[in-house]
């Protein structure tokens, strides 16, 4: 009897800290320097620039952040962190040029890509596909 009221008080516990981690997660700030969040998209958000974006979040982004940018990728599970879901309104207002810096510099379990994608011209083709995810 004993043992039940146990393994019931260490998973109400469990339950309790992972819930408290999960809010942690999302108000985690990411701080953006002024300079990027003033900062335009000097890439017109065209049919070519659609296609590198959706090109390169495919093969970069997407086994993270998912399909559409709902953070449920096949990789999403077994981060550290879990990804935002970016086509919420709350995501999507951010300036483009934040965008360009979390993807460029990266944090925790985002990498960096300012070198696995080392042309700023597709980091900025990326942040136009991802504005395609708006609710």
């Amino acid at each position: 009897m004993k043992t039940k009221f146990l393994v019931a008080g260490l998973s109400l516990v469990f339950i309790i800290a992972a819930g408290f981690k999960a809010v942690q997660k999302q108000t985690d700030p990411w701080p953006v320097p002024d300079k990027y969040l003033k900062m335009p998209n000097p890439v017109k958000a065209d049919a070519e620039s659609l296609t590198t974006g959706k090109e390169l979040w495919a093969k970069h982004c997407q086994s993270c952040h998912g399909k559409s940018g709902k953070g449920d990728g096949s990789k999403a599970a077994q981060l550290k962190t879990t990804p935002d879901d970016l086509s919420k309104p709350d995501i999507q207002k951010q300036p483009d040029g934040a965008f360009f810096y979390k993807t460029a510099e990266g944090r925790k379990d985002m990498p960096s890509f300012k070198k696995k994608i080392p042309d700023q011209d597709d980091i900025w083709a990326v942040v136009n596909y991802l504005r395609t995810f708006k609710k």
